[in-house]
């Protein structure tokens, strides 16, 4: 029996207490015969480390468009080869980002330039996802082909309970392949 495709993921993780889950997210997509590539915004630095998902999934982590380790056309390279493009957790920021086409760091210069299909998979406090610009830009997003798996009510990290809290990791793997 010949063995499954292997499929080219990058995953993109950004500036949330929910950046934790990005581990979990790499391990059950290489789990699921994916090889993952990892950009995180330098805000996602502060809840997770880039060891940590360079050790997870085999691979250099980018984050900076010019960081030393990295080829200043990393952006366009990257692009070549991802299939599939998840945001988890995507921020209210690079949500708001996208929409307005602003690419002014390497996981939004890199998701400007790919032509890949891309998840997105909010998590934000339950008053930031329901404020009306975010809504707004989350649908003019759907509008351009951007898939969402949406987050679910669950406790948020200020203490309250809303909609807001990452979808569970073993939805978005199940969005994303099928």
């Amino acid at each position: 029996m010949p063995s499954p495709k292997v499929k080219e993921v990058v995953l993109g993780v950004c500036g949330s207490i929910a950046a934790y889950k990005a581990g979990d997210i790499i391990r059950r997509l290489k789990d699921n015969h994916c090889d993952v590539t990892v950009i995180m915004t330098k805000e996602a630095a502060q809840f997770i480390t880039p060891l940590t998902l360079a050790s997870l999934s085999g691979r250099n982590v980018y984050s900076g468009m010019f960081d030393k380790d990295s080829s200043p056309m990393a952006h366009i390279e990257l692009a070549r080869s991802a299939e599939i493009i998840l945001i988890a957790p995507a921020t209210a920021n690079v949500i708001g980002k996208l929409a307005n086409g602003l690419a002014d760091d390497l996981l939004t210069t890199f998701v400007t330039t790919s032509r890949a299909e891309v998840f997105i998979a909010p998590a934000m406090n339950d008053a930031m996802y329901a404020n009306q610009i975010v809504r707004d830009n989350c649908a003019k997003l759907k509008k351009y082909g951007f898939k969402f798996i949406e987050p679910v009510k669950g406790k948020l990290a200020c203490g309250t309970v809303g909609v807001g809290h990452l979808a569970e990791v073993e939805d978005i793997i199940k969005a994303i392949l099928k």
